[in-house]
């Protein structure tokens, strides 16, 4: 009768843990959820043009900062259509050059494609913010391992973006990074 108490416990755990992750965590958001949110409201047709500094870290499945990064993007449009380009230095001295190409529809739906993407990637902005979900194939000496991603970003007053990103391996989360991105001045 015990094991029987026992394995009811931890099914009623994991259904919480479950449940919490689902409902009341990061994955419950929606883009809807900002539509009526203060402030300005994203485009990233305007808010991710021209050059920008992003900064940020990526923490591990314990919750430690595993890397620190700096990145140089630069991204460019013809109507509704953007390339950008991200080149980051990490704090191991390794590098890493990234493009997107990003595409807005009708009602704030987003399309992104990358060379390490699986597929492509989707999501909406509404509001000061923007949702994009997508699949992320790791380069071969990160382990070459396929993740899901959900990349929220919030624009502030002053016009930086704020990103977090949930890394997440057979719905498990595995990494998250939070960086900011401020558009650089040109002299």
């Amino acid at each position: 009768m015990t094991i029987l108490w026992l394995l009811i416990g931890a099914a009623l755990a994991l259904g919480a843990v479950w449940a919490r992750t689902r409902f009341a965590d990061f994955p419950a958001q929606a883009p809807a959820d900002y539509a009526a949110a203060p402030g300005p409201a994203l485009d990233i047709r305007e808010h991710l043009n021209g050059k920008i500094l992003c900064e940020g870290v990526i923490y591990g499945p314990t919750g430690r900062v595993t890397s620190r990064f700096v990145a140089d993007f630069e991204a460019r449009w013809e109507g509704d259509t953007g390339r950008m380009t991200e080149h980051f230095r990490y704090d191991s001295g390794r590098t890493q050059d990234r493009e997107w190409t990003l595409s807005v529809g009708a009602e704030g739906q987003v399309k992104a494609t990358a060379p390490d993407l699986v597929g492509s990637g989707r999501g909406r902005q509404q509001g000061p913010a923007l949702m994009l979900s997508y699949r992320i194939k790791l380069p071969d000496e990160a382990g070459g391992h396929e993740l899901d991603v959900t990349d929220w970003m919030y624009l502030t007053e002053n016009g930086t973006i704020m990103n977090r990103s949930q890394f997440r391996k057979f719905g498990i989360k595995v990494a998250e990074l939070v960086a900011t991105m401020r558009p650089v001045a040109v002299a």
